[in-house]
């Protein structure tokens, strides 16, 4: 069977359904309504897995209510540079024993973000050192975040040993160099739906640098949907328009990228992929809400 892996969205961030002051403004919501929904529709598009990330402990044990009782999805769990205030002063302790469940496959998403935060640039850098060294101590990949931030985060990574747990770079849209620094570590690098845009001419430069065997796809849901479905919300169907585009871009066939970016997949998170054995998702036509030009080419090709 071949695979095709989300190697990165956030569930328990879906809307599942409007707020009432949308409701009553007459919206209509089209995408997916439950968990169980999320995955049947990712399965017509013929993708299989997920790894589904928290970024703050108390994001991470409402994301297990969500997702615990379904097969095909990874975990992990981390404190994003992005919600230092929501976390308050987490310890490692709390985050140590989110990272003992079986499924949770990695650390993350954690590092560094002077884009957006650049006025907590201190408290960032600390929180990234103690889970780069959480990593390390419990053998775990890391899921790193880097915006505006190459010079710290290579540093912070070469400076705490973080070649020693290996991990991905997720949703990649700096520089070639930083790729290259990255790679040099050991590290995987992760493209979004950012390489569909035009503007990113800087990701599809990278794109043309990292070797296949380093390279893995995502959502990063329900942000950054790719062309052609961007201005709507994103799903884990939606990563199979991004390997569609990245496969012509590279020059290879959908499918060839399919087993390449799940074995990648496999290999930093150290998984082994098996077919799905859900038997309780929805069955009715999904083929809706922009889906339609994935669903009905089947899969695989």
């Amino acid at each position: 069977m071949t695979f095709l892996v989300d190697s990165h969205c956030h569930l328990a961030s879906l809307t599942f359904e409007l707020s009432e002051k949308d409701k009553a403004a007459g919206k209509v919501y089209k995408g997916p309504k439950s968990v169980p929904e999320v995955l049947a529709r990712a399965r017509a598009c013929g993708v299989t897995h997920m790894l589904s990330v928290a970024c703050t402990i108390e994001d991470y044990e409402h994301m297990m209510k969500l997702i615990a009782p379904y097969d095909g999805i990874f975990n992990a769990c981390g404190i994003h540079p992005l919600n230092l205030e929501e976390a308050g002063a987490w310890h490692e302790d709390d985050l140590k024993a989110c990272l003992q469940d079986e499924k949770c496959v990695a650390l993350g998403e954690t590092g560094l973000d002077f884009f957006y935060a650049a006025e907590t640039r201190e408290a960032q850098l600390d929180s990234f050192a103690r889970q780069i060294d959480l990593a390390c101590e419990l053998k775990k990949p890391l899921i790193i975040h880097a915006r505006a931030a190459h010079k710290d985060t290579v540093e912070l990574m070469r400076a705490h040993n973080a070649r020693d747990c290996g991990g991905v770079m997720h949703c990649f849209c700096d520089e070639v160099e930083m790729a290259r620094e990255c790679l040099d570590m050991g590290y995987f690098i992760s493209f979004s739906g950012i390489a569909t845009f035009r503007a990113a001419d800087n990701v599809r430069e990278v794109l043309k640098y990292v070797p296949n065997d380093r390279i893995m796809v995502e959502t990063d849901c329900p942000y950054l949907a790719p062309v052609p479905v961007r201005g709507v919300e994103n799903e884990p169907a939606f990563v199979r328009y991004t390997l569609e585009y990245i496969a012509d871009f590279k020059g290879m066939s959908p499918k060839e990228l399919a087993t390449i970016t799940s074995q990648n997949f496999e290999q930093c998170f150290n998984v082994h992929l098996e077919e799905p054995q859900d038997t309780n998702l929805p069955t009715k036509d999904i083929s809706t809400y922009k889906l339609d030009k994935i669903y009905n080419k089947g899969w695989p090709y």
